[in-house]
């Protein structure tokens, strides 16, 4: 049996309940009430979540947004208690959790340094030494010497971040707040990340950034609307969450059952089989209210954009299409640099001589970003004869 003493944070049946009133007046009628009647509703931000991570391990929190990744990251770090359950925590914590988080706007960037670093524990000559690295890893030059309050984003996770990466901390804890950062200054903080990861530092973090999920963390944990699914292998972890995106409840309840289903044991050597090593921990089953089984079409397990441009004279139609990552599975969410298929069924209504087949890919916008089509790219596409 693990020690403890190998954990530096251990995430014991926690559940955070948020009491909803439909009126303002209702959180003054429920207090006053001499019968002790209910005004609210009790909404779960989490529900009896439960999860550990080792020293020097990193672990990445992934889910759709209202999953309850930054309730759980702020549980961990005290700013909320939780409504049931226990959280123990060994190691000093240095967190970067929201922009704003621990900072005074009217104090300057300095001023804000020396504060957080006194309410970590350091001294003034302690942080006097750090100073200069935390001055050089932001590069806001002498904005430092104005109030925070007149920085721009960027600026101000820069100096968040090389705040809480430079104390030396036992445990990091970051969530979303990178994504403002530029690329550039994001990949500086993830090869910092890196070293002080060889250094023996935990390090638990909340992104949407899948890539750096698989490339960065030994572990991921899914979340899903306040309940855990499952931990497990960073791939196996993604492809879960992308079924998730898709809206495939029903296929990942099937995966769910298969992966808590193995059979793993022990070798003649006394230790585990891989099998039984690799086996993702199920602790309870997701389920949106869908009937199992889906149809055969791609369509079906992905989302469509409902404001779709559909047009022509109607000799050709796509009646099914889908997406595919690297693994072959139908999905919503491709990773940076990964490989993809797409797939069209198409029935044709008349004889076409010479069909094109194209695709365009836009930003959120709308505006056209890149696309091709079989004649460009010189493909040798027969001509379709209708059988009717």
């Amino acid at each position: 049996m693990s020690s403890t003493n190998e954990y530096a944070i251990q995430v014991q049946d926690v559940s955070k309940v948020y009491k909803l009133y439909d009126k303002p007046i209702d959180r003054l009628k429920e207090s006053l009430s001499l019968t002790h009647r209910n005004y609210h509703r009790d909404f779960f931000a989490l529900s009896d979540i439960s999860f550990s991570v080792k020293k020097g391990e990193t672990v990445g929190i992934i889910g759709t947004n209202g999953s309850g990744k930054s309730t759980i990251l702020k549980i961990i770090t005290g700013v909320l208690t939780p409504t049931k359950g226990s959280v123990r925590v060994s190691g000093v914590i240095s967190a970067l959790l929201e922009l704003g988080a621990g900072f005074n706007m009217d104090y300057t960037g300095i001023e804000n340094v020396y504060m957080n670093g006194t309410m970590m524990g350091f001294s003034r000559k302690e942080m006097d030494a750090k100073l200069q690295d935390i001055l050089d890893f932001a590069d806001i030059g002498d904005f430092v010497y104005q109030p925070v309050k007149t920085y721009s984003s960027g600026m101000f996770v820069r100096l968040a971040f090389a705040l809480a990466i430079n104390v030396e901390p036992e445990i990091l804890i970051v969530d979303e707040a990178l994504s403002v950062g530029d690329v550039f200054f994001q990949s500086k903080c993830y090869r910092r990340m890196e070293e002080i990861r060889k250094n023996g530092t935990t390090i638990l973090m909340v992104t949407h950034d899948m890539g750096s999920v698989i490339k960065y963390c030994d572990r991921v944990v899914l979340l899903n609307k306040g309940h855990f699914v499952a931990e497990g292998a960073p791939g196996k972890m993604v492809d879960l969450y992308k079924k998730i995106l898709a809206n495939q409840m029903d296929d990942l309840e099937l995966e769910l059952s298969e992966m808590n289903d193995f059979s793993g044991g022990m070798d003649t050597n006394g230790s585990e089989t891989e099998k039984s090593a690799k086996a993702v921990e199920i602790r309870k089953p997701v389920s949106d209210g869908l009937q199992n089984g889906h149809s055969g079409r791609m369509m079906d397990r992905i989302t469509i954009n409902p404001n779709r441009t559909e047009y022509g004279n109607g000799k050709a139609e796509i009646y099914d299409l889908g997406m595919l990552d690297e693994r072959g599975n139908v999905t919503n969410l491709l990773l940076k640099g990964e490989y993809f298929t797409i797939k069209e069924k198409i029935r044709f209504h008349d004889t076409i001589q010479a069909p094109i087949f194209t695709y365009t890919i836009k930003d959120k916008k709308g505006a056209d970003l890149t696309g091709t089509n079989t004649m460009f790219e010189g493909a040798d596409v027969k001509p379709v004869m209708n059988m009717r």
